[in-house]
């Protein structure tokens, strides 16, 4: 198990080194954000192949991470193809530049890259921990797999919805509400965590997979109270004048009925 830490720690590091100095010859790291779901894809791939002989429940581990990681970077990837430069990542860079004095460079390593690569490891312990012990399926697995496929379904289901709301013209300034986002604000964020969930509780059932815990805890933590809900709220209150009337009648993780405003 030391060996798949290190060997991915390794693998880790490189790839974000790689990934940097891309960003700037483009003078955008916007990629960045589906290489955080194609790398963790990747972590289950190459835990598994140093693995002697995988069982079931390894190939069935690292099969659902690569499922929820391709599905997730290459959205990622055909939207930032689509968009251009994230404004998120602009105004925080252009920031650290006029008021730090860092280079573009500088700043897209310390505040991008050198960033994401620790949380990426800890939240894939999970498929890297949880390759140790006995390949069998046992109770626990199925159930991890149920919550984790749920979530894939779910956060893929939010994602196609909302990409049609934007490509209509007619739906330009309001705010998505039907569908999956009548019952949660953040269908692809709900769905992510179960994923990660599911994924833990597979990776439970070996003695060292229970140690994983802290990769769960920090990709729900990561998308309930730092980058993830309050990022887009924050910019979706000041964009769209509805915003905070959704706010009020709709949950804003866990799926739930509608209030009555």
């Amino acid at each position: 198990m030391t060996m798949i830490l290190t060997t991915n720690a390794i693998i880790v590091a490189a790839c974000c080194v790689m990934l940097w100095i891309i960003s700037i010859a483009t003078r955008d790291p916007s990629f960045v954000d589906s290489w955080w779901a194609l790398g963790l894809a990747l972590l289950a791939a190459t835990s598994l192949l140093q693995i002697a002989d995988p069982g079931p429940r390894n190939i069935l581990l690292a099969a659902l991470c690569v499922l929820w990681g391709l599905r997730l970077g290459l959205y990622l990837l055909w939207r930032w193809r689509s968009n251009g430069a994230d404004p998120r990542y602009e105004a925080m860079l252009g920031k650290a530049q006029r008021k730090r004095g860092w280079s573009f460079a500088k700043a897209s390593l310390l505040m991008v890259f050198a960033l994401q690569a620790p949380l990426q490891f800890v939240v894939g312990l999970p498929v890297m921990l949880g390759q140790s012990g006995s390949g069998d399926i046992s109770i626990l697995s199925y159930i991890g797999a149920a919550l984790a496929i749920v979530g894939i379904a779910f956060e893929s289901i939010g994602d196609l919805q909302l990409v049609r709301f934007k490509a209509d013209e007619a739906n330009h300034g309001k705010v998505l509400d039907t569908g999956l986002w009548r019952y949660t604000r953040h269908p692809n964020y709900f769905g992510d965590a179960c994923v990660w969930w599911g994924l833990y509780l597979i990776a439970a059932q070996s003695p060292i997979g229970v140690w994983s815990l802290p990769g769960p805890f920090l990709i729900t933590f990561l998308l309930t109270r730092f980058s993830g809900v309050p990022t887009v709220e924050g910019s979706m209150r000041k964009r769209r004048p509805h915003y905070e009337a959704y706010i009020k009648r709709t949950s804003g993780f866990i799926p739930w009925f509608p209030k009555k405003v």
